[in-house]
């Protein structure tokens, strides 16, 4: 037996042809143009501003805190406090506030953390800010 292949030849195979083969260069060419365009590129963040804590106000709570979270301490990042974690009342509730640096909302201000007194009974929550 004798098996004879015959190529279609005519404009609109060739034409075929040469569109099937010019789209995987196409992509290859694509992604070789990204591959040498793209480079690393390195945004710069502004830092976070500082957040206003109002003086000392005090709130009358239910319930005791309760024991605080452990938290690992970062990297100090230059001009910036850590405040540590603390539980916070909110909604009726306690909510935990995790650890985090803040830079001070002016030079010389001093953080006072939160604390929790018993006063005459009362369990009085008293909020963190800057002095």
């Amino acid at each position: 037996m004798h098996f004879t292949s015959r190529m279609n030849t005519s404009p609109e195979s060739l034409l075929a042809v040469v569109r099937a083969a010019r789209a995987p260069l196409c992509a290859a060419a694509l992604l070789s143009t990204l591959a040498l365009t793209s480079g690393c590129v390195v945004a710069v963040r502004p830092a976070p501003a500082a957040v206003v804590y109002p003086g000392p106000e005090e709130v009358v709570v239910t319930e005791a805190p309760p024991a605080p979270v452990v938290e690992y301490v970062g990297a100090p990042r230059p001009g910036y406090f850590w405040i540590r974690g603390y539980y916070h009342w909110y909604g009726g509730r306690w909510v935990w506030n995790a650890g985090h640096y803040e830079r001070p909302p002016r030079v010389g201000a001093v953080w006072v953390g939160p604390r929790y007194e018993l006063r005459g009974g009362a369990r009085i929550y008293v909020h963190g800010y800057w002095r």
